[in-house]
């Protein structure tokens, strides 16, 4: 690689500061920006390797979360209520009868077992969610570096092209 070319060079020429004063994500990109692909960091890799829990709890959150899930959680509730209340006690033995504890005691245990399942998920999540945050950074970094670039081959081309229809131009500026 040509010193003009690095990484060094570049940050000065299109940044307009020293390598060393850009933050850890923009020297990266300037490191990488002349190769075709996207790096991945050992971060990076291991989200992207999920273990069975791990799929089991964005599951979980996934079911858990969704209005086919409230709807017939909320079905449940009252089929349950209305079997162990006494309006239908003469056709069915109620086994949970008001105040229902017994129901109490399997939302508690529902509860304390969904909850940190999906917080394990809301977590991955936020992972994944900075993994595409840095990934997209540095798409619009080497996007905003190439136009940068193309801004200035067209700057010279422009230059070049006024030099030749216009020779005398350039001698009169001289002489002012």
């Amino acid at each position: 690689m040509k010193r003009g070319n690095s990484p060094e060079a570049l940050a000065e020429r299109l940044l307009g500061r020293p390598f060393c004063d850009l933050d850890d994500d923009e020297q990266h990109v300037l490191r990488h920006v002349m190769s075709s692909q996207l790096e991945l960091r050992d971060d990076e890799i291991a989200a992207a390797r999920n273990s069975f829990g791990a799929r089991l709890a964005d599951r979980v959150a996934a079911v858990g979360g969704s209005w086919g899930f409230i709807i017939w959680f909320a079905l449940t509730l009252v089929g349950w209520m209305l079997v162990n209340s006494p309006v239908v006690g003469g056709w069915v033995r109620q086994w949970d009868p008001y105040p229902y504890i017994f129901l109490n005691l399997m939302l508690s245990m529902l509860a304390a077992i969904q909850a940190p399942v999906i917080m394990m998920s809301q977590n991955r999540q936020s992972a994944y969610d900075r993994i595409h945050n840095r990934h997209d950074y540095e798409v619009n970094l080497r996007t905003t570096i190439e136009i940068m670039k193309l801004h200035r081959k067209i700057d010279r081309l422009t230059s070049a092209v006024d030099r030749l229809e216009h020779p005398d131009h350039r001698r009169h500026q001289r002489k002012e």
